[in-house]
């Protein structure tokens, strides 16, 4: 070991004791019980992969102890001629928690890689897990949509299978995943048993953090790590990587910057001090490449090939008062934002340009008597966070940006809009989709009410019949994206829990 035991407590900020174990908030269930002070490291809650680019991608891991993230990295599932990269210390600093990329691949291949940490203990038992880098030319894509996990109360229910809607993607095998937001409910305590309007019992496993609404770093950080105790997320996160996205749930329902809350469950009012928390325990828990992502938030942009490109958006950060008036000019993006979306959209050389957005554009989501969304509810022309999408529709119109679509969730159901002027307040922009699908493991709502301001018509919905529907009644959905390399045709597949496709949509290109 060339990393020696004063090096790694000395970095984690801890005095020199008989043995560090990390803190078990985050830890939960996955720590093996004979694990102690003079055993070797044990990494807790597997391996993730994220931001993958044509040469490599993000790789994470959490250890229980302080050590060294150690990656293998090969093009053979035997690991022959591997290369081994040193990855950051994992120390409490980051609840124990670390990522490093893995370069140095060729495009469109699939690569395999195997994590340890090490410390003068000795090395952990290693985890597997494989990832494809994007691809170079006219490459067949395929990736995966969804959001909204954990919510309502419905948690990991092993009799219920666990988060099962991991394992039906999985099975579809996508080139990457589109987390678009609402990746935990931080807000949202689970209790052991939630008894149905029918009777029957929906029983979840439950941690420390999740008994309760998240305000310190620790109970964020055990929002994350809950999820992770799924057999069906852990399997899924090894496999395939993901692109993730936040929106408001990571920290609480609604927030928007300078909130202060009136609710009597929070003993930490400041909106803007539980979002730092949040977005730390986000960074560290999720695969996110901070390099790429933009002055260190969120929103950032990833070539797959020459069809694709995948613009990933803020629209919680940046967004202004739900109260404040509908008459005037919004804001959900932000200037500079917006700018970078329209200047990216418009520099891209991919066929389709796919805009990743955690709040859908045309439905209308209160927010007690505000506005939570884009949408305000008011017909005629555009008005309140109205008014910033309209600038970055027409400009899209005016430097004749073609082929972009819209992908996003958190209404908890799945649907099929078309935007089009002729049906719009306004008449200066191109007609467009956009499809929504979630939640991936919450309650099911919906269909919420459609605003006119830019001319939307609902092709395809399905929502349940009453609010908060439970996982066990079905309404669970993720999106699938697949783009022809060679024609470059766009389909779009609406699916249930199971994989199976509800309803399809083929779109061609635009010259």
């Amino acid at each position: 070991m060339d990393i020696s035991r004063r090096t790694l407590l000395r970095a984690s900020g801890l005095s020199v004791a008989a043995g560090v174990v990390l803190p078990g908030a985050a830890l939960a269930t996955t720590t093996p019980s004979s694990a102690g002070p003079r055993s070797r490291p044990v990494l807790t809650h597997g391996v993730q992969t994220g931001d993958a680019t044509a040469d490599g991608a993000i790789v994470w891991t959490r250890a229980d102890r302080p050590s060294r993230m150690v990656v293998e990295v090969s093009d053979r599932p035997d690991f022959r001629h591997a290369r081994t990269v040193r990855g950051p210390l994992l120390t409490p600093a980051t609840d124990g928690t670390g990522q490093v990329r893995v370069s140095g691949s060729a495009p469109g291949r699939e690569v395999h890689y195997r994590v340890r940490a090490e410390d003068d203990r000795g090395v952990s038992e290693p985890v597997v897990g494989s990832f494809r880098t994007a691809p170079r030319g006219r490459a067949d894509v395929r990736f995966t949509w969804s959001g909204d996990v954990v919510g309502q109360g419905w948690g990991i229910n092993p009799e219920f299978g666990g988060l099962t809607a991991y394992r039906a993607m999985a099975a579809r095998e996508p080139h990457f995943f589109l987390h678009s937001g609402d990746t935990v409910y931080a807000d949202g305590p689970l209790a052991e048993r939630v008894v149905l309007p029918d009777g029957r019992v929906w029983r979840n496993v439950v941690t420390p953090a999740k008994t309760k609404v998240a305000e310190t770093l620790d109970e964020y950080r055990g929002q994350f790590a809950y999820n992770l105790l799924d057999e069906h997320v852990r399997a899924f996160a090894a496999r395939v990587p993901q692109v993730v996205q936040w929106d408001d749930h990571e920290v609480v329902n609604n927030w928007y910057p300078g909130e202060i809350l009136d609710l009597p469950q929070y003993t930490e009012k400041r909106v803007d001090v539980l979002a730092a928390r949040a977005h730390q325990a986000f960074h560290e828990w999720q695969p996110v490449d901070r390099r790429r992502a933009v002055d260190g938030r969120v929103y950032r942009s990833f070539a797959y090939g020459e069809r694709v490109e995948v613009f990933v958006l803020d629209m919680r950060t940046y967004k202004d008062d739900n109260s404040a008036p509908q008459d005037g000019r919004g804001r959900v993006l932000g200037d500079r934002q917006a700018r970078w979306l329209v200047d990216g959209l418009s520099r891209s050389r991919a066929t389709w340009k796919v805009v990743a957005a955690d709040l859908p554009i045309g439905l209308i989501v209160p927010d007690g008597a505000g506005i939570e969304g884009v949408a305000n509810g008011l017909a005629g022309a555009p008005s309140g966070r109205e008014f910033e999408l309209a600038w970055v529709l027409r400009s899209l119109a005016r430097r004749r940006v073609r082929n972009v679509v819209w992908l996003t969730a958190d209404v908890h159901y799945t649907a099929a809009h078309h935007y089009s002027p002729e049906r719009a307040a306004i008449g200066d922009f191109d007609p467009f989709w956009e499809f929504v699908s979630g939640p991936l493991h919450a309650g099911a709502f919906g269909p919420n009410t459609l605003d006119p301001t830019f001319g939307p018509q609902a092709v395809f919905v399905h929502a349940p019949p009453a609010a908060n529907t439970s996982p066990l009644d079905g309404y669970q959905h993720f999106g699938e994206v697949n783009v022809d390399g060679r024609t470059g045709a766009l389909t779009v597949d609406l699916r249930d829990a199971t994989g199976a496709s509800l309803w399809s949509k083929t779109l061609t290109p635009q010259r």
